[in-house]
């Protein structure tokens, strides 16, 4: 790859950064930029202020750390190929707040081109399938842009996970540090986008699972944004919980730290924290509860245009977990709560006590509805009543997985699809899907309507069999449970929330 440097007149700053090609097409790539301090483990993030960065030249020819995490291996739950190569990344807790951004090599001058912000997923605890991995790089978006003609600019970023974006709650650390580091790189590319050639009042922010999550609180609590695409999550999959949820495990871990280095969690190395990490299998995390987030459900989500859809089989990350549960052990999480409400729930997901694999899909199949399609419909229902001028457009992943079908359209596998890193030659029409949904988030993203719109009654199918199209509510109807979700909404939160939450209790998984 060729050296490439950018002068960035804001900053009087040059960033030496890379160039390649994919399609023919040349790509600037910065990578590694640090937009933020960590002044001491479980602290709020601190700006990396413009004074700091005057007169200087940036080495932004390599990807930057990650946040220390349990170590996990992506191939199981995307069924990649063993053979493939994915690149490895180094941690540091205190070097991980560093974002990425990708360019066109050639654009009209003055041109400012809106920019895509993408936020990765790993239930809040590990990264899933980064840029620098190579799996979810924003090169061939963006060289898919420029061919189209309509170029967009990509970043990336890299945030505080697990325990250490959990914080601690002592002191004067601060809690949902995960939350903070991200608002702040969003903040950094408001201020600094156009620098590279970024409209900063043109952005569009996306993620999937975790980072759809993430996404959705910053609607709540954040400036409105333009644009907002959330891909197999919103906080209805991990609400921000109470703070004594969280007590028990950081006990056990600040234990561990004073047995293993006579020293706090607070104050441990990093070697004997991630050490604690993996010991207690720290591999899923989640949101706090806190002022911004009170009431998150009511609160109106600040954008102007929303794309919002699931896969098929999301529950994939559940399956080994509830494969361990016998239809009785399933059917008794079900009535134990609310026998009447339990009892039409489970008929209505064909759990039956002598019919164990009947039992064991219709469970994956109620924590699939109650975690994503549900709130999907509960968001379009709150954005459509609270804000009539948002442009909502909705869609379905039903492609299934390229190289193993019978795993279906399982949790991720849209990430496969989207950033068309990996080569489908021997799946032609996975492939071409690939194409059309980075057509269509690069229509969107550049304030073109992707699809028609739901309040038309529309919503757009990727797959399966490589054919996307528009299917009306009777087609949406024999794709998802919609029956189903009536019931659910009759039942109430407080009914279906209990039930999936007992019968999904430490049996997520990545190793599916």
């Amino acid at each position: 790859m060729a050296t490439r440097s950018l002068h960035h007149p804001q900053l009087n700053a040059t960033f030496n950064g890379v160039q390649t090609e994919s399609a023919g097409i040349k790509i600037n790539k910065f990578k590694g930029i640090k937009y933020a301090h960590i002044p001491a483990r479980f602290e709020k993030p601190q700006p990396v202020s413009a004074e700091e960065l005057n007169g200087k030249t940036i080495n932004a020819t390599q990807y930057g750390p990650k946040c220390p995490q349990v170590d996990i291996d992506v191939r199981y739950l995307l069924r990649i190929p063993e053979d493939y190569h994915i690149n490895e990344e180094p941690e540091d807790e205190f070097e991980c707040l560093n974002l990425d951004v990708t360019v066109p090599a050639e654009t009209a001058a003055g041109q400012k081109l809106p920019v895509f912000i993408w936020i990765y997923g790993g239930s809040q605890a590990v990264t899933f399938c980064s840029a620098a991995s190579g799996i979810c790089d924003t090169t061939k978006i963006v060289s898919d842009s420029v061919g189209a003609g309509k170029p967009i600019i990509a970043v990336t970023l890299n945030y505080r996970l697990n325990l250490f974006g959990f914080g601690d709650g002592k002191g004067t650390g601060e809690i949902n540090l995960s939350l903070k580091d991200q608002a702040l790189a969003i903040d950094w590319v408001r201020k600094h986008i156009s620098g590279f050639g970024g409209d900063p009042e043109n952005i569009t922010l996306c993620g999937e699972s975790a980072g759809a999550v993430y996404v959705h609180a910053h609607l709540i609590t954040g400036p409105p944004v333009r644009r907002a695409i959330l891909m197999s999550g919103s906080l209805y999959l991990t609400s921000p919980m109470p703070h004594s949820l969280g007590k028990g495990v950081l006990q056990v871990c600040e234990a561990r730290a004073q047995e293993l280095e006579g020293k706090s969690l607070r104050d441990c190395s990093q070697k004997i924290f991630k050490q604690i990490l993996t010991e207690n299998n720290i591999s899923r995390c989640w949101m706090q509860e806190e002022d911004i987030l009170v009431n998150w459900e009511t609160k109106t989500e600040q954008v102007e245009e929303l794309v919002i859809g699931d896969t098929e089989f999301e529950s994939a990350i559940w399956r080994r977990g509830i494969e361990t549960l016998s239809p009785s052990q399933v059917i008794t999480t079900f009535t134990e709560s609310n026998i009447e409400w339990g009892e039409k729930l489970r008929k209505a997901y064909h759990i039956v006590p002598d019919r164990p694999t009947a039992s064991t899909l219709g469970a994956l199949d109620f924590v699939h509805d109650v975690k994503y399609s549900l709130p999907i419909e509960l968001i379009c229902e709150k954005v459509m009543t609270a804000n009539k001028i948002t442009k909502i457009y909705r869609y379905l992943v039903d492609e299934a997985n390229p190289w193993q079908p019978s795993a279906r359209a399982h949790h991720a596998v849209d990430l496969i699809f989207l950033f068309g890193t990996m080569d489908l030659s021997h799946n032609p029409t996975a492939e071409d899907l690939g194409k059309d949904m980075r057509r269509r988030w690069i229509n969107f993203v550049n304030g073109d309507s992707p699809w028609a719109e739901l309040s038309t009654g529309v919503r757009f199918a990727f797959g399966p069999y490589g054919e996307c199209k528009e299917i009306d509510e009777r087609q949406y109807a024999a794709r998802r449970r919609v029956h189903a979700f009536r019931l659910l909404k009759d039942a109430g939160v407080g009914v279906y929330g209990s039930i999936v939450n007992n019968l999904i209790a430490g049996k997520i998984s990545l190793l599916n």
